[in-house]
């Protein structure tokens, strides 16, 4: 069971993180990632973690803006955004796979997951 938390209205050039609680086992056998979604549009990739917490991956919209991390202890994946602009708005979703190979697969490609969250709703917008 994947939970997000996080998302709200944010200003242009604002900054969020948003949380992505799992449920069950560790995310230490999990390779987690982040994707958005607009009305109308597919699921975008936007980063990913292997289950080691290593081999950190963005996509070009995230890169330099956005930072995954996560906390054992609390079983949760972060992501954080700056320099948040309008077209950053969207539903973001946290999911996983039990996996122990490198994301890159999954970075952008959604059908690589087995679990999903419920999404939350990240809005930027003065």
């Amino acid at each position: 069971q994947l939970v997000e938390s996080g998302g709200t209205l944010v200003q242009p050039g604002g900054s969020l993180t948003l949380s992505c609680a799992a449920g069950g086992e560790s995310v230490n056998y999990y390779a987690i990632a982040w994707f958005r979604q607009v009305p109308g549009k597919g699921r975008e990739g936007i980063s990913c973690m292997r289950n080691s917490g290593t081999n950190l991956r963005y996509t070009d919209t995230a890169k330099g803006r956005f930072t995954i991390s996560r906390n054992v202890a609390e079983n949760t994946v972060y992501l954080q955004m700056n320099s948040l602009q309008p077209e950053d708005t969207g539903v973001y979703y946290c999911a996983a796979r039990r996996s122990s190979f490198e994301c890159a697969s999954g970075l952008t490609d959604s059908t690589w997951y087995e679990y999903w969250g419920q999404g939350t709703q990240v809005t930027v917008s003065s």
